[in-house]
């Protein structure tokens, strides 16, 4: 039995490897035969999702996740399982066994509400750990089914593509003439999508019965409330779950569909030109996950007509966009996208017209926050050099993802406000300390206006360098594009 199975910490490195290497191969050949049969309708699937190696590749996954620690309704954690009589081995063991007699059913996700930046709130379901392993072994299966049928205009939650190539998607349509633009949001994304339209995109691909009934036992799992109500789940996929984003992708297929049907309707440049001549537009999508942006080759009449467009496409899928995010803008006015404000304007010593990313509005104020919250009273018994670690874990992350764009004078701006917040915090935790001392007990060796404590030298934005990011179009790979030599043996 499962349950008598001698605790197992861990897995050894050599059973991880020899996993991954055989879920890659076999995650390889089922890309290959999506790509040569775009057609194609994937059978005899269910016995990869309850396969050994794709268990143990999942479980890696799970426990590798920030949320490993953070238990489902029946209160275990990755690190508790790691613990247990039974460790890792016998609990991958006993879901095989459930998957194999047909006897695995989900448990209902836990509820948590997450405050959002504009003060609503956010609903996050936790799976169980259990629940987790299946959904990672699911996506593990379905991700290289799927991925080459996903739009090239798609970005969000996708191997291999980050937030900055929408960005550059952005600029090098705005660069080409498509200058106005149709900025909108899917309003409760993960919570509204039409199950049965889900599942007829899900079924032109995968024909296994029992790998269906799967991802449709997970949509209908349940939601257990904070206050112990139990909520059906009729439309939506939990968000926290961790084949909600592919499935999510799935659906919001649907709508990169119908604008590459307009893109290929219009496949040659002439044909382009003499449309656009005609009196009509070509539109040009970027996608990350619900955050829509259409770029328009034409007039600001032809942008708006896109609202009861873009929303008659959602509502097919059950979806509706965000009223409050929904709008129609000029290049030349700028607009905010994935964090960045993107502009056109004239570049300064010259009079050429330059598309420019700089960090939002929004964003500078978000990581302020952070570091007047970092720097507030209610750190005031943190060690000094505590701070100054959380401060720079916070910072670097932060700039890593605005170095690509104009943002030497916001990191310039936003090293001056950390200094001034330091120096304010240390001078209020040493009250009857002279600056003098102040100076000499934190100033860094390195630099004359810097901070060290404890070994840690305070991170310093304005030293980030700005690196142009390259634009790779339609070249970005996947995980499978490239094969490891083991993977031909």
């Amino acid at each position: 039995m499962a349950g008598d199975t001698p605790g197992n910490p861990s897995v050894p490195e050599a059973a991880e490897y020899a996993a991954a290497s055989r879920v890659l191969r076999i995650q390889s050949k089922l890309h290959d035969r999506a790509v040569a049969d775009p057609g194609r309708v994937f059978d005899d699937l269910f016995n990869l999702v309850a396969d050994p190696a794709f268990l143990l590749e999942a479980w890696r996954r799970v426990r590798t996740n920030k949320g490993a620690r953070t238990a489902g309704i029946d209160g275990w954690t990755a690190p508790g399982i790691e613990a247990s009589e039974r460790g890792v081995l016998g609990f991958l063991d006993q879901i095989r066994a459930d998957l194999k007699a047909r006897t695995f059913v989900p448990l209902p996700v836990a509820e948590r509400m997450i405050p959002k930046s504009n003060g609503k709130m956010r609903r996050l379901g936790i799976p169980t750990a259990r629940d987790r392993v299946v959904q990672a072994s699911l996506k593990l299966v379905l991700e290289p089914i799927f991925e080459p049928g996903f739009s090239s205009s798609s970005y969000g939650f996708r191997p291999g593509r980050r937030a900055q190539d929408a960005i550059e998607d952005v600029i090098h349509h705005a660069r080409s003439g498509y200058v106005w633009v149709f900025e909108t949001d899917i309003a409760a994304c993960f919570d509204e999508i039409d199950h049965t339209a889900l599942m007829n995109r899900v079924r032109q691909r995968i024909g296994d019965r029992q790998v269906l009934r799967l991802v449709k036992s997970f949509l209908h799992a349940g939601i257990l409330t904070g206050e112990g109500t139990l909520r059906e789940t009729v439309s939506g996929t939990p968000q926290g779950g961790i084949l909600s984003p592919l499935l999510a992708n799935i659906a919001l297929g649907e709508i990169d569909e119908h604008f590459d049907t307009k893109r290929r309707s219009l496949s040659k440049e002439w044909h382009r030109r003499r449309h656009r001549r005609e009196g009509g537009a070509t539109y040009r999508l970027v996608r990350y996950a619900d955050d829509l942006a259409v770029m328009v080759f034409g007039t600001q009449e032809h942008a708006e007509a896109l609202r009861d467009e873009v929303a008659g496409v959602a509502a097919t899928i059950g979806l509706r966009l965000a009223e409050d995010k929904t709008r129609t803008v000029h290049i030349d006015d700028g607009f905010d996208f994935l964090g960045w404000h993107i502009q056109r304007h004239t570049q300064r010593g010259s009079s050429r017209r330059m598309v420019y990313t700089y960090p939002s509005d929004k964003a500078v104020t978000s990581v302020r926050s952070r570091v007047k919250e970092l720097t507030g009273r209610q750190t005031m018994n943190m060690d000094p050099g505590t701070v100054f670690t959380l401060l720079g874990q916070r910072l670097r992350g932060w700039t890593t993802y605005f170095r690509h764009g104009a943002s030497k004078i916001t990191f310039s701006e936003l090293e001056h406000y950390l200094w001034h917040r330091v120096w304010k915090w240390l001078r209020r935790r040493h009250r009857r300390r002279h600056w003098r001392w102040i100076t000499r007990t934190y100033g860094s060796p390195h630099n004359r206006w810097g901070f060290t404590a404890d070994g840690v030298e305070l991170f310093n934005p304005a030293k980030v360098p700005i690196r142009r990011y390259r634009y790779r179009g339609n070249t970005i790979p996947t995980p499978w594009s490239a094969r490891p030599a083991h993977a031909t043996t």
